[in-house]
């Protein structure tokens, strides 16, 4: 379908709107309806915009958004200035991931100063992802997650916030930043242990917080493993508990174990690290 027409269209739109927002300001505009023609620009904008997404123009979209959202701001229509920095942010990712995170981060300061923390870490964890996928900057991705779970927690919503955290936790040890994830782990583990529909789960954040202190230290790995059997006497059955019991971490063990329970990536690359520290420290001992 031929949407160059409704381009054409949005771009006249645009036009339209600047002038009405021109002569707003005006001594004129002001004495003959200044602010019911900025409304009528917000709203001209806003068709604009959604007339250059069909027409998948979406810097364009993104752009006419924007200033929709600026006016609604001027006008102190907070909820609706937001709403529009999030549908500009939406339309960027397709087109440009910098400027949607600047869309995005605008919607979040004004959800914050609104007090609606919830929706502030939910367009928190939007901007962690384009960190993620789009940026490959993943300390910039961490430190959203982190806010985003800021946030949840104080909301009480602590089911998302160990979300948040957990993602916090990987990315932390595949940056060797093992302490850091360790916490997280315990923090979490601690957090779904003594709730019946989570607690399965507990086993596999000890079991992550045992692989980082054993890439750091096996003899205080050892006292974890040992402290996280006492706090969470399942963990003690476990196979991911017997794995960490062997002390060769031989390849045939990790293929029996992963027959069984399939290793995810990030567990595969831990438990590798673990296996060139024992090497390295039998080096170390000849």
């Amino acid at each position: 379908m031929d949407n160059s027409g409704k381009e054409k269209e949005a771009i006249q739109l645009m036009a339209d709107a600047d002038k009405k927002v021109k002569t707003s300001g005006s001594f004129l505009g002001g004495m003959f309806g200044g602010p019911h023609k900025v409304e009528e620009a917000c709203e001209m904008y806003c068709r604009a915009a959604n007339m250059f997404k069909m027409a998948k123009n979406w810097n364009a979209a993104g752009n006419a958004f924007c200033q929709a959202a600026r006016i609604h701001m001027q006008l102190q229509n907070k909820h609706d200035s937001a709403t529009s920095f999030i549908d500009a942010g939406n339309a960027f990712k397709k087109s440009d991931p910098n400027e949607a995170i600047k869309c995005l981060n605008a919607a979040v300061d004004i959800y914050t100063d609104m007090g609606r923390f919830t929706i502030a870490a939910k367009h928190h964890i939007t901007i962690a992802e384009i960190y993620e996928s789009e940026l490959v900057d993943i300390e910039k991705a961490i430190a959203h997650y982190e806010q985003a779970a800021d946030y949840y927690k104080g909301e009480e919503s602590n089911s998302s916030a160990n979300k948040c955290l957990l993602k916090v936790g990987a990315y932390a040890a595949q940056l060797e930043q093992y302490a850091k994830a360790i916490e997280i782990y315990e923090q979490v583990g601690s957090s779904t242990m003594d709730n019946p529909l989570l607690k399965y789960s507990a086993k596999e954040y000890f079991f992550k917080a045992s692989l980082c202190h054993f890439i750091v230290d096996e003899l205080n790995a050892k006292l974890a493993v040992e402290k996280y059997e006492e706090m969470f006497p399942a963990f003690s059955d476990s196979r991911e508990c017997k794995l960490l019991k062997t002390s060769s971490y031989s390849l045939p063990q990790i293929k029996e174990f992963d027959s069984i329970s399939r290793l995810d990536q990030w567990q595969t690359t831990m438990l590798l690290r673990i296996k060139k520290t024992i090497q390295g420290d039998e080096g170390d001992l000849k």
